[in-house]
């Protein structure tokens, strides 16, 4: 089968080669899926920078979700599932024309567009864990949304507004934030032009926030810790601030240190909470919790509540290219690979 396959750390365009490689054996409670296309997230950005400690040792094969037909089945997997057509949440080798993965961690979807099917193991099941089962909102809730143009950011506007929150987005270009007020934010910032901390009070009178999500960390972790009031919660999801910086050791330290000191015991004198997110230890230690996660999804987008956006498709030969776009933070919902 073909894969494309990290070879060295760089750019989108030097770091992957498309590459014949043996297909998949499957296990016990496993399942064997053709690919359709599957999904880039930062997490693979980060990985093909050599900033992402859980990726496999080059070369490796990345990817953490698929599109397609299961074709075969592990011992203790019923036959019903055979030819069902499925979104799946990978522990790396999405980038391939073949995946195995545990079932626990498959969606049906039936006939939906599998470039907004692509969307849901990782980004939109992200979001709703974040939103909707490791904390709850109620309507009227004031919340914010770091990198809302993106594609976790695309299902949290979608996801809260769903849920009645009034919701704070910002985005990098005037672009992206037409698109966030077209999935439902009622508040748009470019964070090029204005400090969202400085804005948001004003908007709000001084009324704080119930929540925060937060995939970028670094300084910005210190200015939602002064947003969120008595109650509020900052959704820690990813720590994209240390892309792009080139000391090594030293750019790693000063990311830590832009987040400031943090003392547990404030947290209970302001009554204040930090959740950490990642879905891959979710997937690896709670598969019925993304197993749930993931099937919510395809029902509420089913039922026409919410919506994935797809910003950009590509075919494998220009992984690369899909890459760079990615991590150039120019593109809008999600970026899609498919095999031709």
């Amino acid at each position: 089968m073909k894969a494309a396959v990290l070879v060295k750390n760089g750019t989108g365009e030097e770091a992957f080669e498309i590459r014949e490689v043996d297909q998949p054996i499957v296990t016990s409670g496993q399942v064997k899926i053709k690919v359709e296309c599957f999904g880039l997230n930062f997490a693979d950005v980060m990985a093909r920078r050599g900033l992402y400690k859980p990726a496999p040792d080059i070369p490796a094969i990345l990817g953490y979700e698929v599109v397609g037909e299961i074709i075969d089945i592990g011992e203790g997997v019923d036959e019903q599932w055979t030819g069902k057509r499925v979104v799946a949440f990978t522990r790396f080798g999405g980038y391939a024309e073949y995946a195995v993965t545990p079932l626990e961690a498959c969606a049906e979807i039936n006939d939906m567009d599998a470039g907004e099917a692509a969307a849901i193991a990782v980004q939109y099941a992200t979001a709703y864990y974040m939103a909707c089962d490791a904390i709850r909102l109620h309507p009227g809730d004031k919340v914010m949304i770091h990198a809302g143009a993106g594609g976790v950011g695309t299902a949290l506007i979608q996801l809260c507004k769903l849920q009645g929150c009034e919701v704070f987005a910002n985005a990098g270009s005037d672009e992206k934030l037409a698109y966030m007020k077209e999935q439902g934010a009622d508040h748009v910032m470019n964070y090029r032009e204005k400090d969202y901390a400085e804005e948001i009070p004003k908007i709000t009178n001084g009324l704080k926030l119930q929540a925060t999500f937060n995939p970028i960390a670094g300084k910005t972790f210190k200015k939602d810790k002064e947003l969120i009031g008595p109650g509020g919660k900052i959704m820690l999801f990813g720590g994209s601030d240390r892309l792009g910086r080139k000391w090594g050791i030293f750019s790693t330290i000063g990311f830590v240190w832009r987040m400031g000191i943090l003392l547990p015991i404030m947290l209970v004198a302001y009554s204040k909470s930090i959740v950490g997110t990642n879905m891959l230890k979710i997937g690896d230690r709670q598969p019925h919790v993304l197993n749930r996660c993931m099937n919510e999804v395809v029902r509420l987008v089913n039922e026409g509540k919410i919506k994935p956006h797809v910003g950009a498709r590509f075919k494998h030969l220009d992984i690369g290219k899909a890459h760079d776009l990615l991590e150039s933070r120019k593109s809008v919902g999600k970026v899609v690979v498919y095999w031709e």
